[in-house]
């Protein structure tokens, strides 16, 4: 905050479906550490998802282009509408945080209910410009965390009528041993299935970036042609997403088959070539030195910026990311077809259909880790003494290779899960990727 006044911040509890909890909230205003303790008592004892949201100021500055747009007609842009309209009615609270129609909404998904969306899709990616991703400005300290001057205030359930996302579940109050939840799966369905798309684009707009670099240098025909194949599956992606967030159906003239076709025919490639790399790093002998020539046989350019082995790697993000897009898709499909339970449809279709993308990501980065922590032994010759060179060109290899386990996550525990959602005068929304709480 930049000044000495506390902000209230209201906070809902949210249920996905009726269920069965103790009172834990008496009206009291709390803070961040009391709310994260709430959040988890909630997922131990609830047997359904339960969720928070918070409505704070928004931040004079934010990366939009970071986020999905939905105009104000957009599902999930009514359903946060009435729910925060109806809300207002009987909170005064609510009606002065959100009065100037300008918002940041923030959804919590408790980490036991996003280890069911999976590992890699919801690992921790660090924004640009912000701590942790976060994009809250000034409401955040330096480590990330809500400053100490915001106070959260439990706001009763509000019954937000009508259905989001074709799904068919009306949302209502559900008053279970005293404590008031907001039953609202279709709101909870759209922002997290948004979110999680929006964490893949991200995903592949990076992957992009370092794919166009390395393929300017290393003017590989073979491998230009992989990812212009895969980029092209981005429009047809894009298409499938705002038809589905609109409630329609997906058709056979968006070209969605044949973009899964090459998505698919790419992780081929990709589940070969960590094959290969986990070969090659059994036959290296145990705790002895590997000499550079040896390791570039098998992986080529992994002493360079630029080379194919990271090319390589690029290439198998691409086609993750683009993938776990597709796969929020057919959840969300899947979630739509069935009105008695979406979200759990939908967390049941993402769980099953990513384990393959969970595993190849996992090995690709247990590869990483088992490089970097590789000795480079002498090159072997019958000179003696070597040139100045050739010692630096060996140690520059061995501090490139020794990177290459930076920043790698190997079955990383699950988080609480964060959704940001920016709501304008209009009533249209950006969601933001989603990230650890």
């Amino acid at each position: 905050m930049t000044d000495d006044r506390k902000t209230t911040v209201p906070v809902w509890t949210l249920a996905t479906t009726d269920v069965q909890v103790p009172g834990l909230t008496a009206g009291d205003s709390m803070t961040a550490e009391r709310l994260a303790e709430l959040r988890g008592v909630l997922a131990v004892l609830a047997d359904q998802p339960i969720v928070t949201l918070e409505v704070h100021p928004l931040p004079a500055t934010i990366e939009r282009g970071r986020g999905i747009p939905l105009d104000a007609a957009s599902p999930l842009a009514q359903h946060l509408s009435q729910f925060i309209t109806q809300s207002a009615r009987s909170s005064l609270t609510v009606a002065r945080a959100t009065g100037s129609g300008e918002c940041l909404y923030r959804m919590v998904v408790p980490a036991k209910v996003a280890s069911q969306l999976g590992q890699g899709i919801l690992r921790p990616m660090v924004a640009k410009g912000g701590a942790g991703g976060a994009i809250f400005g000034d409401l955040v300290n330096s480590t990330g965390k809500i400053a100490s001057k915001v106070t959260f205030m439990p706001v009763g359930g509000a019954a937000a009528a009508g259905t989001v996302g074709g799904a068919g579940a009306t949302a209502g109050v559900a008053a279970a041993g005293g404590t008031a939840l907001a039953v609202a799966a279709p709101l909870v369905l759209m922002a997290v299935a948004v979110g999680v798309s929006a964490h893949a684009d991200q995903k592949r707009q990076q992957a992009i970036e370092h794919i166009t670099k390395l393929l300017e240098q290393l003017q590989e025909e073979k491998l230009d042609d992989e990812h212009s194949e895969l980029d092209g599956c981005r429009d047809a992606i894009d298409k499938a997403t705002a038809i589905l967030l609109d409630q329609g159906t997906l058709g056979v003239s968006l070209g969605i088959d044949s973009a899964v076709h090459a998505i698919n025919t790419a992780l081929g490639k990709a589940d070969r070539r960590l094959a290969r790399w986990q070969s090659a790093l059994d036959g290296l002998p145990e705790g002895k030195a590997v000499e550079l020539g040896t390791l570039t046989k098998s992986f080529p350019g992994v002493d360079d910026h630029g080379g194919a082995f990271r090319a390589h790697l690029e290439l198998a993000s691409l086609a993750v990311a683009l993938k776990r897009r597709v796969v929020v898709l057919q959840a969300v499909d899947h979630a739509q077809r069935d009105a008695g339970n979406p979200f759990e449809n939908f967390t049941r279709a993402l769980k099953r259909d990513q384990q393959r993308l969970d595993e190849l990501e996992s090995g690709i980065a247990g590869v990483l880790v088992r490089l970097s922590a590789l000795e480079l032994a002498r090159p072997n010759g019958l000179r003696p003494v070597f040139t100045t060179g050739e010692v630096e060109r060996l140690l520059s290899a061995a501090h490139r290779i020794h990177q290459l386990g930076d920043g790698v996550t190997v079955n990383s525990r699950t988080t609480d899960v964060a959704i940001e959602i920016a709501r304008a005068k209009d009533g249209s929304v950006v969601v933001f990727p989603a990230l650890p709480a």
